[in-house]
């Protein structure tokens, strides 16, 4: 199988965390407080997967000036389309807790497309870091792969219960993520397939707007529910995520 092919299937296994936390959704109530347990160890994760993976992998391909336009140009991307997301009624789209759920949309609205083009714009980055992972022929990046997976679940789930008491059905909820998750892994695969053979200083400036926007993303959406829900530990259990990514990425490498 090509690596692009295999891009596209790892981007698509990042993105079906969404339609896992959506099933989750259907069929239990998860604690407010163990979704933000696990929206604060994704944080970390990804943090560890921005600072090591990518922005110091970046520095080394493209130097100091791709790496900080490149992640500059990430972060105010991210900004200002999640700025235009959130004021349709996408803001609430990674939260776990009872008052973000109830606010999570009201159909009328069209909250639900907001909220589902958000998760679209949270992946597209994370999608694309995982295609390009596999350029320098080392297989995918275990750590970045689970930072996403773990960030899709709680995002899945809570999503998917706001959805439900805005009354929307089954079929309908899991069509939306099932969507996205294709999307992730088309991302992917294009990710992978752009950058195939792309020299090094476009490869660090594609990958520093990711990590740009991936770290805009955890500072503006999962890092304050986290705390919100379980402030007490939060910072605790995000420390916890980012050493073992960090003891995770380089035992793999």
């Amino acid at each position: 199988m090509s690596q692009t092919l295999w891009a596209g299937i790892w981007g698509l296994v990042g993105g079906s965390a969404l339609v896992l936390g959506a099933a989750i959704a259907q069929v239990v109530t998860l604690p407010a407080r163990l979704v933000a347990a696990v929206m604060a160890a994704g944080s970390g994760v990804l943090i560890s997967a921005v600072a090591f993976d990518l922005v110091d992998e970046a520095y080394r391909q493209g130097g100091f000036a791709a790496a900080t336009a490149g992640f500059l140009t990430g972060a105010l991307a991210y900004t200002a389309a999640n700025l235009y997301i959130s004021r349709r009624g996408g803001q609430h789209r990674k939260r776990s807790g009872q008052t973000g759920q109830a606010r999570q949309q009201d159909a009328s609205e069209g909250g639900g497309l907001a909220i589902a083009v958000g998760a679209l714009l949270d992946g597209i980055p994370e999608s694309v870091v995982i295609g390009a992972s596999l350029l320098g022929g080392a297989g995918v990046s275990v750590a970045t792969l689970a930072a996403v997976f773990l960030s899709n679940v709680p995002e899945g789930l809570s999503s998917a219960a706001g959805m439900r008491r805005a009354g929307r059905s089954a079929t309908y909820i899991f069509g939306v993520w099932g969507g996205i998750a294709l999307a992730s892994g088309a991302a992917a695969l294009l990710g992978n397939l752009a950058l195939a053979g792309a020299p090094p200083a476009v490869l660090a400036l594609a990958n520093t707007v990711a990590a740009g926007a991936i770290l805009a993303m955890l500072v503006d959406t999962m890092i304050p529910e986290a705390f919100e829900t379980a402030h007490e530990y939060a910072g605790l259990i995000t420390a916890a995520g980012f050493l073992a990514a960090f003891a995770l990425s380089r035992l793999s490498g």
